[in-house]
């Protein structure tokens, strides 16, 4: 170390100097190299005079170093590397890379500066000993080369930069061992990651991440690694780059002139920003003066007008121009003179992938700068159009790849640019089935498969193309060009491909689809997730792409959308984006018309408002409208009818000719459309041209008779020149005779003529998609979207080595359809966060998805393969189920439980348990959406069920069904235990088990009914080996799927039940099988469920009870005894909940009990269920509340059953529960009996009313208060409801607040029971009052009410005998009554007493209408003629009926007072207290009704 300080001096530049000039000194030539020696020691001699000044002069290229000493000591290492000596060249360089690395030189290297600096003329010395031809220089050349551009001191600026790029460039294209061409390569995709990463943060000082050469090898250059050459690569570009991130911690804390620079605008000499320079100064390019290719002009034009209105500092002015070079590059082809330029194809190949690696580095601030976007649309897109129409594979993959990057990161800024491109490089190679290359196939699929990763470019795709009128369906294309490839070429056509590249190609498209559909519902399941919590909207946008990483790129979590500020972009709901979609799918079904039938194209576009019915509007369109066919428009413009005139008169009114040659005009006029080939058509087309152009040019012709007859004229020679069927051709000559005289006779100039000729035989008039024949399919779609083009110049086939040539014209007009693009729309971006707009792209995709998963899985035993499907039919089932599309979701779970093969089991596979186990997955995962699917699902798990019993030997449930109820146990168990393990000893005797070999179609509920054929051994042991397969579905599994039930929602659970009770059915009623597996996973499912929300539980049971009466009523006697049984088996479960009163869900609970009981004719079933409600009753009395009613029904029927031990055992078990539980149906039984009092039949009333009252005064003082008041309101009160008003016993409700009065039930209607049933009922409702009076006292003005409304009837019999049981009320009670209470009943009596006036004045008053004349001749003064129908006998029988009546009714109405009096004689003896308080009023009531009675 010592030696080493000595030779430099103590300066740190000296330190890195002086060991390489002392090595340079021993190296050198002494005579060939004499000055250099000498420089080498002048040098030395002056770094030892020199040490580091205390701060570095910014002028000095050297660190800490003078200015004026930088010449003298840098001027040997520049004269050893222009020596074309590899010895002295060697330390030179090594030298070089220390100062470089050590950040010991330091400035600013540019090109454009007045003279060359000296760290210019180093670097330019560097690159020039690359071409002493020596491998090793050739590295050490990289490596200073790399130093100097990663050194963060050191600014090279502009040619500098291109000049060190070059040098690499011809490192890696002239070298020739392919270690350094690969290095080579490294180094420069190292140099542009480094540049774009200081673009990226417009900061010298920043880390770039080290590149993987490994990756940069991934499409080209694989032949160049020799052995270990990819990891000495990797060795080498680690070493350079950790050499000089070590230093940079240790750079001083001055400013250097680069950083002073890095962050201001690139001034020129004058001061003044200067950027015109370096974009439009051609020389940049690599290859220092490349052909003009066509549009370079407007792009260089383009790129300027950029810069002049950005401001952008140094360093990103040189990140553009490295940018446009590249791209430059990419575009050269080789020339006429040598075509097999295999050299310039590498040098385009590399170029695009440091292409790539630039906009793989992109990050925000590439992504929203407008110069960079504008660049990239100009430069990068068109660089891509011309590269498409090469067959390279490694330019196609890079393609691609950029394509990506662009796709993931920009797609934004790039809309319209998009929709060129997507279809041109992928769509195309997608949709070619038959004949595809196989790499290029496979590159598209692979890149597929990476963006569809992306769930927000799915939905942006689909959004901003599908649904944009004016943009391509790329979503839709992309998805039928799957189903293609993965269906394989179409039967009997002619393919390319061999059988297993077709395979390859099917199993990577459906891959492709199964990742598009995860995708989906991931974005789905995270938008649900963001709308559940309420987010609001503008926070939506940015998190539906939060966490999503871009394929291309590592910052994927910041949002494209968000980085464009340029770009309109724009948040829109799913509802809005439909109608766009509707409107474009009915705009191209309208244009789908029209090339068919014009006529009625034009009127469906009218009817659907789709375009104006005048002809200017009709015309606007004809000319306006891509992917009309021009051949139809020409024959529609030329038809004769009035309004297609009136359009082809507005067509031809619409173009402007005004100051446009002849040739010119028809040229122009003719792209639009083509000729008919009718004469008279286009007669009629040219006559009105010709007008047209007279009036925008008057002084053209004398006459539009003259233009008319020229453009006919050219037309033909338009023809003639260019029609390879015509032979002899018209000469110029020719042209001119046929045109003399036309000028209202005279000659046109013949100059003019001449020109004219030569434009049309020199440059055709065509429309502008004339170019290559087109396929039929370019023609429905690619035209329609104003594609024509471009797909002609990627379907044009040309070496890989030849120029565009001839297309160059296209490729223009490709550009002006770009810029068109661009002006016609606002290139809106839309957004959306809504996830309803699934269901479009569900309509869309999920069709071609069920075919091709549905076909892999039907053809392929592949593992993989099938895997991917199965896992496409999971997602496919999630999304349509959430989305709640029931005929998508209903068709991806019928085809997946078809697959599943339970229902052919000697055909299972592997690939067939494996759908079993899918459909196991998401009846866990999904069930909350499955609705109507569950039946398909739980149909599925009964069939496994029951090949898992006949597997392990299990008797079938039809022998359990089959042994009757009176066998004796042990013929039962012989049954049960005769079914030995098939899988052990192949016993395959059960009929049971021969059907399920032979098998059956899907829908059939009985397996190998309609194949009744032998079975072959081959059947039978494919079965026994799938019932080992089978053995990897446990019963947990299955298990699972019912105790998961609990975690459903409200809908899903109903849904569930309703589909387990259809399979039960149809297990059921399986004529030579049934079974039973689905009914008892019914009782199972009831018992998880029964804790739901009481609304939820009523519509499960709902479902239940009519399953269980459906299936109690079956045929099938066995079948019906266990449904019963498992019926008592779920109510025993649900009496063991309490019941709040007056609820009566126990008693619907017990429902289906009691119709089957009704309606079944089988006595075996009608006992069965009177065994079951008493076992039910008598083990659960103490929870039966309502369920009593259902209970007593049941018993009901029992008794009117021909089967004397039926109605034995309901009335043993009847006269149990009244024995002993009578308490706990006092109320059920006395509603009961209440009711049976208002029965028509007087046996039945009055039996009905003496066993009530029996029951409550015998079982009475069992009752408390609120029991004796529920009795009352409930029971007896409705008894008596038509005797009082509904206002008389309101007054109950503050004695008993936990029960209503019900309405009036109206048992008796006034006088409807017969006195004999009114005087029990009036002497039983007071005997009970009077007995338990202490407990009931509190309803005596209810009890009054009722008795006070006997007194009040108009007849007799009912108020005598309310009168009596007033009466028997006061003799009983006598003493016990308070004076409040005695007050109720004066109270009671008064009313009842003024109530009966108001009907007896009424009654009384009709005797005034009546004369009663002795005489009959008092009747002749009535006119009877007016009605013959009436004499005079007959008004006077009627007369005496009604005074009869009257007396009647007088005569009760006294009888009725006088007992009013006589109970009122009688309570004045036991109360004369309260007598005397009310005997006033009650005195002057009796008053009043005596003296009406003595007035009349």
């Amino acid at each position: 170390m010592s030696a080493s300080v000595a030779l430099g001096g103590s300066s740190r530049c000296g330190r890195a100097l002086g060991p390489s000039l002392d090595k340079i000194i021993k190296n050198a030539a002494w005579r060939k190299h004499s000055h250099l020696v000498s420089s080498c020691k002048a040098a030395l001699d002056q770094l030892q005079s020199l040490s580091d000044l205390p701060n570095h002069d910014p002028d000095s290229p050297l660190l800490a170093l003078p200015a004026a000493d930088a010449p003298l000591l840098l001027q040997p290492i520049l004269l050893a590397l222009d020596s074309n000596y590899a010895k002295v060249a060697e330390p030179a360089l090594e030298c070089a890379f220390k100062l470089f690395s050590l950040s010991l030189i330091r400035g600013e290297a540019d090109p454009s500066s007045i003279s060359p600096s000296l760290i210019l003329r180093l670097l330019d010395a560097v690159c020039r000993s690359c071409s002493i031809g020596d491998e090793v220089i050739e590295l050490s050349v990289l490596r200073a080369l790399l130093a100097a551009v990663r050194s963060p001191c050191l600014l090279i600026r502009g040619e500098g930069l291109v000049t060190i790029v070059k040098t690499c460039y011809n490192v890696y294209l002239g070298g020739t061992n392919g270690t350094n061409q690969i290095c080579a390569k490294s180094v420069l995709a190292q140099i542009v990651l480094i540049v774009f990463t200081r673009v990226e943060e417009d900061s010298m000082d920043v880390a770039p991440r080290t590149v993987s050469v490994g990756e940069l090898l991934e499409f080209t250059d694989k032949n160049l690694n020799e052995g270990s050459s990819i990891h000495f690569s990797q060795n080498f570009i680690n070493e350079v780059m950790s050499a000089t991130a070590a230093k940079d911690n240790a750079v001083p804390s001055h400013v250097s002139p680069a950083v002073k620079l890095q962050n201001g605008a690139a001034e020129g000499p004058g001061g003044e920003a200067d950027t015109s320079k370096v974009d439009n100064d051609d020389k940049g390019e690599l290859d220092g003066g490349a052909q003009a290719q066509p549009g370079a002009a407007d792009a260089d034009n383009a790129a300027a007008a950029a810069a002049e209105t950005t401001g952008d500092s140094k360093i990103r002015e040189d990140g553009f121009l490295l940018f446009r070079n590249l791209c430059k590059l990419s575009m050269k082809f080789s020339s006429q003179e040598n075509p097999d330029d295999h050299i310039l194809l590498r040098g385009k190949t590399l170029s695009l992938e440091l292409v790539k690696v630039i906009m793989d580095t992109g990050g925000p601030m590439l992504r929203s700068n407008e110069r960079f976007l504008t660049a990239v649309k100009q430069y990068l897109c068109l660089s891509l159009l011309k590269n498409s129409a090469l067959s390279v594979m490694a330019i196609f993959q890079l393609q691609c790849s950029i394509f990506m990057i662009l796709l993931s990161k920009f797609r934004s800024g790039l809309k319209e640019e998009i929709g060129i491109f997507f279809p041109m490089l992928i769509l195309r190679v997608l949709e070619n089935v038959n004949q595809p290359s196989f790499l290029q196939k496979m590159t598209v699929l692979n890149f597929l498969e990476k963006i569809v990763q992306d769930p927000q470019l799915i939905i942006d795709l689909f959004v901003n193309y599908d649904c944009d009128v004016e943009s391509p369906n790329l979503y839709e294309r992309t998805v039928n060009g799957l189903l293609k490839t993965a269906l394989g070429p179409p039967p009997g056509s002619t393919t390319t491909l061999s059988a297993a590249q077709d395979i390859t190609f099917r199993h990577e498209s459906v891959k492709c689809l199964v990742i598009i559909i995860k995708s989906m519902g991931t974005w789905m399941d995270q938008q649900l997730r963001i709308e559940e919590a309420y987010l609001p909207k503008s926070t939506e946008i940015y998190t539906s792409v939060e966490n999503y990483s871009n394929p291309g790129g590592e910052d994927g979590s910041v949002p494209d959308f968000d980085l464009h500020t340029e770009v309109t972009s724009e948040v829109s709901d799913a509802a809005t984006l439909e109608q766009r979609r509707a409107y474009k799918m009915e705009l191209q079904k309208g244009i789908s018309l029209f090339n068919r039938k014009p006529s009625k194209g034009i009127e469906f576009l009218v009817n659907t408002k789709k375009i104006g019915s005048s002809a200017e509007e009709v015309a606007a369109f004809l000319k306006n409208t891509s992917g009309l066919n021009e051949t139809v428009i020409g024959d529609y413009l030329g038809e004769r009818e009035e309004f297609c005139l009136r359009v082809m008169h507005a067509y031809v009114d619409s173009f402007n000719f005004k100051a446009m040659a002849f040739g010119e005009a028809i040229r122009f006029f003719l792209r639009g459309f083509r000729l008919p080939g009718e004469a008279q058509k286009i007669d009629r087309i040219m006559e009105k041209f010709a007008e047209r152009y007279c009036k925008c040019n008057p002084n053209s012709f004398t006459s539009a008779d003259t233009a008319y007859v020229l453009a006919y004229s050219v037309i033909m020679l338009n023809t003639d020149a260019h029609n390879n069927m015509v032979k002899d051709k018209m000469s110029k000559a020719d042209f001119i005779r046929n045109n003399r005289g036309i000028d209202d006779g005279k000659d046109l100039a013949e100059e003019f003529l001449s020109t004219l000729y030569d434009h049309i035989v020199k440059n055709e008039i065509k429309m502008n998609a004339d170019s290559v024949p087109q396929t039929k399919q370019a023609n429905s779609l690619n035209k329609l979207l104003g594609f024509d083009g471009i797909i002609n110049l990627v379907t044009w086939k040309q070496a890989e080595e030849k120029p565009l040539g001839a297309n160059g014209l296209l490729i223009r007009h490709i550009q002006e359809q770009f810029r068109a693009k661009s002006a016609k729309s606002e290139s809106v971006y839309h957004v959306v966060t809504d996830a309803a707009i699934l269901r479009f792209m569900v309509e869309v995709c999920w069709g071609p998805m069920l075919a091709a998963f549905s076909m892999t899985l039907g053809q392929s035993d592949d593992k993989l393969a099938t895997s991917q499907c199965l896992q496409g039919f999971r997602y496919a089932v999630h999304v349509t189920a959430v989305m709640g599309m029931q005929t998508q979701r209903d068709a991806f779970v019928t085809s997946l439980a078809k697959f599943t093969y339970l229902h052919c089991a000697a055909d299972m596979k592997q690939k067939n348990v494996e759908a079993v186990k899918a459909i196991i997955s998401i009846a866990i995962e999904d069930g909350n959406h499955l609705q109507e699917s569950w039946e398909h699902i739980l149909t599925c798990l009964s069939r496994i069920e029951h090949l898992q019993l006949l597997g392990d030997g299990a008797a079938p449930d039809a022998s359990f069904l089959t042994v009757s109820n009176t066998e004796p146990e042990e013929k039962s168990s012989k049954s049960m235990g005769s079914y030995p393990s098939i899988k052990r000893k192949g016993s395959l005797q059960n009929p049971a088990v021969m059907a399920v070999v032979r098998g059956g179609s899907y829908d059939s509920t009985a397996l190998g009914l309609n194949s009744l054929g032998p079975v072959t051994p081959e059947q039978i042991n494919s079965f026994l080996s799938n019932l080992n397969l089978l053995d990897q579905i446990g019963h947990f599994e299955l298990n699972h799927v019912f105790a998961n039930s609990q975690r459903l929602n409200s809908e899903s659970i109903v849904a569930f039940v309703r589909a387990l009770c259809k399979v039960a059915i149809s297990e059921l009623q399986s004529p030579t099988d049934p079974r039973v597996f689905s009914l008892t996973k019914l009782v199972e499912i009831a018992h998880y469920n029964m804790n739901r929300i009481r609304l939820v539980w009523s519509r499960i049971w709902n479902v239940l009870s009519d399953f269980f009466v459906s299936v109690g009523l079956s045929e099938n006697l066995s079948v019906a005894i266990f449904v019963m049984d498992s019926l008592r088996q779920l109510a025993m479960k649900f009496l063991e909940r309490e019941e709040l009163a007056n609820y009566n869900f126990q008693n619907e609970f017990l429902r289906p009990f009691v119709i089957v009981m009704q309606k079944s004719g089988s006595t075996e079933i009608r006992e069965l269920i009177v065994r079951c409600i008493s076992q039910m009753v008598l083990s659960r009395v103490n929870h039966v509340k309502s369920g009593w009613k259902s209970v007593f029904m049941v018993f009901t029927a029992a008794a009117a059953d021909e089967r004397k031990n039926v109605v034995l055992l309901a009335f043993e078990t009847m006269e149990k529960i009244v024995r002993e539980y009578f308490p706990y149906i006092t109320e059920t039984l006395s509603s009961g009996l209440s009711r049976l009092t208002a029965d028509p039949r007087s046996a039945i009333r009055k039996s009905a009313l003496e066993v009530l009252f029996n029951i409550l005064n015998d079982h009475g003082h069992l009752f408390s208060y609120l029991v004796w008041m529920g009795i009352f309101n409930s029971v007896i009160f409705p008894i008596f409801s038509g005797l009082c008003e509904k206002k008389d016993l309101a007054d109950s409700k503050d004695d008993c607040s936990h029960s209503e009065i019900p309405a009036p039930a109206a048992h008796i209607e006034g006088g409807s029971w017969d006195s004999e049933t009114s005087s029990l009922a009036s002497h039983c409702l007071v005997d009970l009052f009077v007995r338990f009076f202490d407990v009931v006292r509190s309803q005596l003005h209810n009890l009054m009410a009722i008795l006070t409304g006997f007194i009040r009837s108009p007849v007799q019999g009912p108020a005598s005998t309310g009168v009596a049981a007033l009466l028997r009320l006061a003799g009983e009670l006598g003493s016990r009554l308070s004076e409040d209470e005695w007050g109720q009943i004066f109270i009671a009596l008064k009313e009842a007493a003024a109530l009966t006036v108001p009907g007896f004045m009424k009654v009384f008053k009709s005797l005034d209408d009546l004369e009663m004349a002795i005489d009959p001749q008092s009747y002749a003064d009535i006119d009877v003629s007016s009605d013959p129908g009436f004499t005079h006998d007959e008004i006077e029988e009627d007369s005496l009926q009604t005074a009869a009546y009257v007396a009647s009714r007088v005569k009760s109405h006294i009888a009725i007072q006088l007992l009013i009096t006589q109970v009122l004689s009688l309570f004045l003896l036991h109360s004369p207290q309260a007598f005397r308080s009310f005997s006033i009023p009650l005195s002057v009531t009796l008053s009043h009704i005596v003296l009406c009675m003595l007035c009349k």
